[in-house]
């Protein structure tokens, strides 16, 4: 798993969903752990435009979105040399076996099936910490 290699007040967190709602709830998750710099988008070909041009140190991404959906996001992600290394959270509705298989095929590093709970996404970033040893999914 890749570790979030930053201290939370001083990471960037990137939130990609195509529901405000869901970004906030986020958004607001986050904000409690420390996290304090976020950039939000409600699409992956929004996205991987904008982290081609700034500095990302954990992404949460929806699955099921217009334009580009969260695995072609990943696929794409996971394909750049630079943008490769950034943990990725992958959330979605669908948690069939199939989904899943193809996360962890295309590199993810975790999912979450929404709706989730916040402390269950709190539990899933903190693993992704540099002082955490726990596993995956």
């Amino acid at each position: 798993m890749r570790k979030i290699n930053t201290p939370p007040e001083k990471s960037v967190v990137m939130i990609i969903d195509d529901q405000q709602a869901m970004r906030m709830l986020v958004k607001t998750t986050l904000k409690h752990m420390g996290f304090k710099q976020f950039a939000e988008s409600p699409n992956g070909y929004e996205a991987l435009k904008r982290l081609k041009l700034m500095n990302v140190d954990l992404i949460i991404c929806d699955w099921d979105m217009p334009q580009m959906n969260g695995l072609e996001l990943l696929i794409a992600i996971r394909a750049d040399e630079r943008l490769r290394k950034i943990p990725f959270i992958m959330l979605t509705a669908n948690s069939s076996a199939e989904l899943i298989h193809q996360c962890i095929s295309a590199d993810v590093d975790t999912y979450m099936v929404k709706p989730f709970q916040p402390a269950a996404l709190c539990k899933k970033v903190n693993s992704m910490m540099p002082n955490s040893t726990s596993a995956t999914a």
